[in-house]
């Protein structure tokens, strides 16, 4: 959409009177740039997702699994690869309209210039993500990264120990309906949001008997409510998966 978006703006541009205050640029090089753009891109984007395996499985090798989770968190490969296949899609797009005569010599010099931004996107995200592969996976990279989760999550239960509600100790209402929840497996995430808002709409107080971490059984309530509701409007706000690996993040 946003490249549909720059080639129809580069064309609006020849309605205004900018072709008299712009140098001309020949349509010939901005078709080459946009050549490159489009054979290279699709083939780097290939590159990096093979490399990205690569190393994800290389660090599977040398790492835990709890630090394996927070390297394949890491967001920067990601972001590179949607950047080069957004690069691709931008250089398709304006090079078919490009080979069509859409534009004139306002669009050619303004298409010209998001090719320029777009380029330098390319590049300097390229040097971004070979840094941050350079050290994915290295012993030294992801004890930082444990360390950094381990401090954030220490720090969120301090400044947070209930999760933002209220104590239970201090609740004047405990509620007198049990909430089950049907799986088996640790509490990975409380959406207090959530269980506000249901709290609010449906006027009950909601107390949670389980925080993250804590090993769910259908046997054992994860929250009382004062009156009767549905048990999945409450059970929704609760993230329960297999992996006990990522608490400290969530916590």
């Amino acid at each position: 959409m946003l490249s549909i978006a720059a080639v129809f703006t580069a064309k609006i541009a020849d309605g205004t009177s900018m072709a008299e205050h712009i140098p001309e640029v020949k349509a010939e090089s901005v078709e080459t740039l946009l050549s490159i753009m489009a054979s290279s891109m699709m083939v780097i984007a290939t590159f990096s997702a093979g490399t990205m395996v690569n190393a994800y499985t290389s660090a599977s090798r040398s790492s835990t699994p709890r630090s394996l989770n927070l390297i394949i968190s890491d967001d920067v490969p990601q972001n590179a690869l949607s950047v080069f296949i957004g690069a691709f899609i931008y250089s398709a797009v304006a090079l078919t309209a490009m080979n069509n005569a859409f534009f004139g010599k306002s669009g050619v010099f303004l298409l010209s210039s998001l090719t320029c931004l777009a380029f330098t996107a390319v590049v300097l995200t390229f040097i971004r993500w070979v840094d941050s592969v350079a050290r994915l996976g290295r012993v030294g990279s992801t004890i930082q990264k444990v360390e950094c989760a381990t401090e954030r999550a220490i720090n969120n239960r301090i400044n947070q120990p209930s999760l933002g509600g209220i104590p239970a100790n201090r609740a004047a209402v405990q509620g007198a309906h049990a909430i089950y929840s049907e799986r088996v497996w640790y509490i990975q995430l409380i959406d207090m949001a959530k269980l506000q808002y249901l709290a609010s709409h449906k006027d009950v107080f909601i107390n949670v008997t389980m925080l993250p971490g804590e090993f769910v059984t259908p046997d054992k309530p994860i929250a009382f409510v004062t009156q009767p509701i549905e048990t999945d409007k409450v059970t929704c706000a609760f993230n329960i998966s297999d992996a006990m690996l990522q608490l400290s993040i969530v916590i």
